[in-house]
């Protein structure tokens, strides 16, 4: 087992002898006891002083012991490294200002997306992570994208509906078919009440130090724009394009915080009236999603 050795543990951290320790050719600790570290060295060429149950103190050396909570994991963290996850990834899209139709020259290219792992090893005891990150990707485990695309994760539903798609699979193109299971009128509280809390921060942090983020206060307003859009059309509006330049003169710090607060409480208005008329249902379709992710996991099984 190898554990990492390379930072000074703090006083009361729990540990787990690694070896049987002896002391004049008689074993003192057997492998296995638990102590608490009473006394850290200054380094680890230095031995930490650790009591054990018996109230007996000895000094350890740093590869003499385990922190007892990474020793218990040992043989639970199976490393993914025979799977390579990446194969798994099912659905991937180009998002962020390249989607939208507002990016530039230095516009990063982020790409966002789903991958479905094996069955075996979905269902093992040692599981898959929620999403993996590498550079500019993000791709979310399948049951994870469909909580989040329900909830009316903004990231997720943007995703969901980019216009720029590198790869689909066709369980993918099944999902694709039926994406408006996740439109409902949820999509007027996500939107709306994040946008709101968000330029409060704003405007707190304009009055305690004199600037905000452009570019944030830039994708409010494009949020708002979409949520409008989606109230009124049931489709998710990624490509801004219309309103490129009076976005970017946001970013760009050509529009004063009055003139962008303004125009976003006039879009709070428009999006107050189309919640009231909006055609969406006031809940997803769960029981259609649940039924997709079922029969995406049975397409796994080996």
């Amino acid at each position: 087992m190898s554990y990492k050795t390379g930072f000074i543990l703090p006083v009361g951290t729990k540990i787990v002898v690694l070896e049987d320790i002896k002391r004049n050719d008689n074993i003192i600790l057997n492998e296995g006891m638990v102590g608490v570290i009473q006394q850290s060295p200054l380094d680890n060429t230095h031995n930490y002083l650790v009591r054990f149950p018996d109230g007996d103190e000895v000094g350890l050396k740093r590869r003499q012991f385990a922190i007892q909570k990474h020793y218990r994991r040992e043989g639970m963290e199976q490393t993914l490294d025979d799977h390579n996850l990446y194969d798994y990834v099912i659905f991937r899209v180009i998002v962020g200002s390249r989607a939208f139709g507002l990016d530039t020259e230095e516009s990063d290219t982020d790409r966002r997306g789903i991958y479905l792992p094996p069955a075996e090893l979905h269902w093992s005891l040692y599981g898959v992570p929620e999403q993996l990150e590498r550079g500019e990707e993000a791709y979310w485990e399948l049951q994870k994208f469909i909580k989040l695309a329900l909830k009316a994760n903004p990231n997720i539903l943007e995703a969901l509906n980019s216009p720029k798609v590198e790869y689909a699979a066709p369980i993918t193109e099944q999902l694709l078919a039926q994406r408006d299971i996740f439109m409902s009128k949820l999509l007027y509280q996500t939107y709306n009440g994040y946008v709101i809390s968000q330029f409060k921060k704003m405007r707190v942090h304009l009055e305690n130090h004199g600037s905000i983020r452009w570019k944030h206060a830039m994708h409010l307003i494009r949020l708002l724009l979409s949520g409008i859009t989606a109230l009124e059309s049931n489709e998710i509006m990624v490509d801004v394009g219309d309103y490129r330049q009076k976005l970017l003169s946001i970013k760009q710090e050509e529009m004063t915080w009055e003139q962008v607060n303004e125009w976003r409480l006039q879009l709070h208005k428009q999006f107050d009236a189309a919640y009231q008329t909006t055609k969406l249902p006031e809940r997803p379709d769960y029981e259609a999603a649940n039924n997709f992710l079922i029969e995406a996991r049975k397409s796994m099984v080996t």
